[in-house]
């Protein structure tokens, strides 16, 4: 078996029925059979073929081979409007079963990509259909949810725009970021079999790798803050910072930057040099702008900022947090000017993040105020030693999964008891942080710094058997997953 055929199911589910992989076939129940909405009916306004299969990338002059989607990291965006009907014809050409999850779009339960508990794997050398109407505005993404294929090529831009798009710019830009090992350093799975064989031993280094605090072993791996894994490389839009792509605009010219943090372990710090950024979306939805010189991303997060280009050439910087490194870009707005040198961090990167709790929703946006009827503790705890991760005190397959019932108003209680940030993902729904209705901005992914509790409150109203995760993939993986399911 390849590497990668070991960890075919991130997600399996021991209760639920077997799912075949299929082509053309209609998805598999929820578990549970949750009801569904009737499959759409209406034209398509968008119809995508979507390959995922080996490719051979350049980065920087190292030709890796991994994964990608159409042969391109990362794959082209898909974009498409509010209420179109998109039909996305996924083959699979890789060696293994493998999944796309849309992340940030509240589509049906059964469209919702989780092999085992929402939709079928797909089997090499067979189709799946995706078929569903775009519900929501905004920057958005697409993934597998098949053991560590998150931590290859595999992985997509999906833009939604309203029908009629408030605020004007010149240029559309979006930035991914990735941390990368897949063919250049090692392998996803093996750097998850050394996290579990060094849990509770001392490295090389004498350093107690349960501890929970930040450092690095002489392996590559990190033991707390910033991550568990110390990668090889840092991209941003596929590319490495000795090779960075070029954005070209002119002086004077507003920009929408799209930018989506799209890596496996790494929290990155993003600044633009000499250029302050306004921010007016995070995860798609819109904020009351406010300026920072820096943004701070956990896995899976998205932000959208406004930024009016000055004249010259300046470095778009991501910096891995406790980590070393950096991914890069530029963006030049004259022929004559002199690039950023390699390794020319931004000031800016010295000021403090704007936290998520200091940005307010938009008018509009905001959740309708409702008192909870169900509220629920997420508890994050666990540990490198051993290698492993837990919501609620339980394993995902040990899970006791969390319940609401459909039209209720649910409150989750997040307390991070570890001493790593923990970015919390729900599928299915965006959440308001602190009460529906108040201030607090709309989300589907939060970063909880370690050692910090926040509460998100969220409607009922898509039933079915979700996924609630933390987006570091190897904590998930290791454990940290639960599920949130409709009761009758």
């Amino acid at each position: 078996m390849s590497r990668r055929e070991v960890l075919i199911g991130l997600l399996a589910v021991g209760s639920t029925a077997a799912l075949a992989g299929c082509s053309g076939r209609s998805p598999a129940p929820a578990v549970g059979g949750f009801p569904q909405p009737p499959a759409p009916s209406g034209p398509v306004a968008q119809e995508v073929a979507l390959t995922a299969g080996p490719v051979d990338v350049d980065l920087g002059g190292r030709v890796a081979r991994t994964w990608a989607y159409n042969g391109k990291v990362p794959g082209e965006p898909i974009r498409a409007t509010v209420g179109d009907r998109v039909r996305i014809a996924v083959r699979n050409e890789l060696p293994a079963p493998t999944s796309v999850h849309w992340h940030g779009l509240a589509i049906p339960n059964s469209m919702d990509g989780v092999p085992g508990v929402t939709t079928p794997a797909i089997d090499p050398n067979t189709e799946f259909t995706y078929d569903f109407v775009v519900p929501d505005a905004g920057t958005h993404w697409f993934h597998p949810h098949t053991g560590l294929q998150l931590d290859t090529g595999l992985y997509a831009p999906f833009i939604v725009t309203a029908r009629e798009e408030p605020g004007a710019y010149d240029h559309d830009w979006i930035v991914v970021l990735d941390d990368w090992t897949d063919g250049v350093g090692r392998s996803p799975e093996q750097i998850l079999a050394d996290l579990q064989a060094a849990g509770g031993q001392r490295d090389a280094g004498g350093m107690n790798m349960g501890s929970g605090m930040g450092g690095m072993d002489h392996g590559g791996m990190m033991s707390g803050g910033g991550g568990d894994v110390d990668y090889p490389l840092y991209l941003i839009n596929g590319r490495t910072p000795q090779d960075p792509q070029v954005l070209r605009g002119r002086p004077g010219d507003r920009v929408r930057l799209r930018v989506i943090n799209s890596s496996a372990d790494t929290i990155f710090r993003v600044a633009v040099a000499d250029h302050t950024l306004r921010i007016t979306h995070t995860d798609g939805y819109p904020v009351v702008p406010v300026e920072s010189t820096v943004l701070r991303l956990g896995m899976g997060e998205r932000y959208d900022v406004l930024l009016d280009l000055g004249d010259g050439a300046f470095a778009v910087y991501a910096e891995p947090e406790g980590k070393s490194g950096a991914a890069r870009a530029i963006i030049r707005t004259s022929a004559t000017s002199a690039a950023p040198l390699l390794g020319q961090r931004p000031p800016e990167l010295n000021d403090d993040a704007m936290p998520i709790t200091s940005l307010t929703v938009a008018p509009g946006a905001a959740l309708p105020p409702r008192a909870a009827d169900s509220v629920q503790p997420v508890a994050l705890a666990g540990g490198m030693g051993p290698y492993v991760w837990t919501i609620n005190g339980r394993t995902y397959e040990n899970t006791s999964p969390l319940t609401i019932k459909q039209g209720q108003a649910g409150r989750l209680q997040i307390g991070n008891h570890t001493m790593m940030a923990h970015p919390l993902h729900l599928h299915g729904h965006t959440f308001q942080i602190g009460a529906a209705g108040g201030t607090g901005v709309r989300k589907d992914t939060v970063l909880v710094d370690p050692m910090s509790r926040i509460t998100v409150d969220f409607v009922a109203d898509n039933p079915g058997a979700w996924m609630v995760h933390c987006h570091n993939a190897y904590h998930a993986e290791a454990g940290m997953m639960t599920r949130l399911e409709y009761t009758t």
